[in-house]
C-alpha cells in the first residue's frame, strides 16, 4: 500500500481530476457546480492521504495555522472558481487580437492557455522575491512553519491578484476563450494541493519538469538565500530555464520551513501585516 500511495497518488488523482475537467468543457457540461465538486474530491483524497502517509508526521499538527489558512484558502479558491466569469467578464471589456487557434482542440486550448498563465505567474512570483513590497505581501505565503495541502493557498489576497493578473489578462487579449481559462485554474486547484502537501509521494525523474512537493519544498526553506528557487507553478521549464531549478535528495524536514520573521497568526492581522513598518 505504501508504495501504491508513493508512486499512484500524483497520476491517479491528479490524472482523473484533469480529465473530469476537460470533459466538462468537452461535452459542454455546466461549470458549476461540477468544476468544484471535482476539485473538491481530488483536494480531500490528498489530505485523507496525508493522514495515511505523511512526509513529516508533526507537519499534521495544527501550528495555530489552520483557521486563517482556511479563511486564506476561501478567499483563493473562490478567485480560482469564479476565474471563467472573471474571463467572460474581461473579454467583453477588452479588444482581443486574432491571434488565438480557435479551430483547435479544446484540450489543446487549455494547455496553451495554461503554458502562458503558468509563465505568468513564474515570473510573478520570481518577481515578488525581488521586489520590497512585492515580497511583503508575498511572505504570507512562505510563513507557514509546515507544508500541508491548504497551505497552497495560504496567499495575501492582494498577492494573489497580482501573481495570477498579468497572465491572465495577456491570456484574455490574445484571445484565449474564458472556458479554456477556467478549465486550467480548476485543474490547478489539485495540483496546488500536491505540491504543498504533507503527502509521502513522488513522481519520479518528471519532478524536473513539474512542480511537485519534493521540489516545491526547497521553496519554502527559512534560509531566504536557498529560497530563491523553483518558483513554477506546475511547470518547471521556466526555472530549467532561468536557472532557478533545485533538486538534492536529502529533502527539507521539520524545522526548516518558514521565515525569519515572526507572522501574526490571527487573519485579520495577517492581512494588514504588509503594510506595516517595514
Amino acid at each position: 500500500m505504501k508504495q501504491i500511495i508513493r508512486w499512484g497518488s500524483y497520476p491517479i488523482i491528479f490524472g482523473i481530476t484533469a480529465v473530469a475537467q476537460l470533459a466538462i468543457i468537452s461535452f459542454d457540461l455546466p461549470y458549476w457546480p461540477l468544476a468544484l465538486l471535482i476539485a473538491g474530491f481530488g483536494i480531500l483524497v490528498i489530505a485523507l492521504l496525508e493522514r495515511i502517509q505523511p512526509y513529516e508526521p508533526e507537519w499534521n499538527q495544527d501550528h495555530h495555522d489552520t483557521g486563517p489558512d482556511i479563511l486564506h484558502a476561501a478567499f483563493s479558491l473562490s478567485l480560482i472558481f469564479t476565474s471563467l466569469e472573471i474571463a467572460t467578464f474581461t473579454r467583453d471589456l477588452l479588444p482581443l487580437t486574432e491571434l488565438w487557434p480557435e479551430t483547435a482542440p479544446l484540450w489543446a486550448q487549455v494547455f496553451l492557455a495554461g503554458g502562458i498563465l503558468d509563465f505568468g505567474l513564474w515570473f510573478m512570483h520570481w518577481l515578488s522575491h525581488k521586489h520590497h513590497f512585492l515580497w511583503r505581501l508575498h511572505a504570507l505565503h512562505h510563513s507557514s512553519e509546515r507544508l500541508y495541502w491548504l497551505n497552497g493557498e495560504r496567499r495575501h489576497p492582494l498577492s494573489a491578484l497580482l501573481l495570477a493578473g498579468p497572465g491572465l489578462l495577456v491570456t484574455i487579449l490574445l484571445g484565449a476563450p474564458a472556458e479554456a481559462i477556467g478549465c486550467w485554474f480548476s485543474i490547478i486547484a489539485v495540483h496546488l494541493a500536491f505540491q504543498h502537501s504533507n503527502l509521502d509521494y513522488s513522481v519520479g525523474i518528471f519532478r524536473n519538469v513539474l512542480g511537485v512537493a519534493e521540489i516545491h519544498r526547497w521553496h519554502h526553506k527559512r534560509e531566504y538565500e536557498d529560497a530563491e528557487v523553483n518558483f513554477g507553478e506546475f511547470w518547471m521549464i521556466w526555472d530549467q530555464l532561468f536557472g532557478t531549478f533545485k533538486y538534492q535528495v536529502n529533502g527539507v524536514r521539520v524545522g526548516e520551513v518558514g521565515m525569519r520573521e515572526r507572522m501574526p497568526t490571527r487573519y485579520l492581522k495577517q492581512l494588514v501585516w504588509p503594510f506595516l513598518k517595514p
